[in-house]
């Protein structure tokens, strides 16, 4: 079992920055890669970042490359996703899970909503 809080979101004007963090707890995400997930308004929850669990393979989706960072932190259970060059179009609800994820240790989410 793993639980996950996320945090950091907030309301930004387009061009701005926000950090978004994820604290996981429990056994299960003792290496296991991490993930996070974006569900906008009216549309299916969508893969956004991840990492793995030594930090040393990253990969995005293609409308965040060059513009969205996810990085491990100390301790180890921290999962950051630095978000710069927001657009309107990443409103949404932000989630953090595994990777690849488990259908029962979505979290509340955090949302981040840019203005244009």
């Amino acid at each position: 079992q793993v639980q996950l809080v996320e945090s950091g979101g907030g309301l930004v004007q387009a061009g701005g920055s926000l950090r978004l963090s994820c604290i996981a707890s429990g056994r299960a995400f003792v290496g296991s890669g991490m993930g996070w997930f974006r569900q906008a308004p009216g549309k299916e929850r969508e893969f956004v970042a991840a990492i793995s669990w030594s930090g040393g393979s990253i990969r995005y989706t293609d409308s965040v490359k060059g513009r969205f960072t996810i990085s491990r932190g100390n301790p180890w259970n921290t999962v950051y996703l630095q978000m710069n060059s927001l657009k309107p179009e990443d409103t949404a609800v932000y989630y953090c899970n595994l990777d690849p994820p488990r259908a029962g240790s979505w979290g509340q989410g955090t949302q981040v909503t840019v203005s244009s």
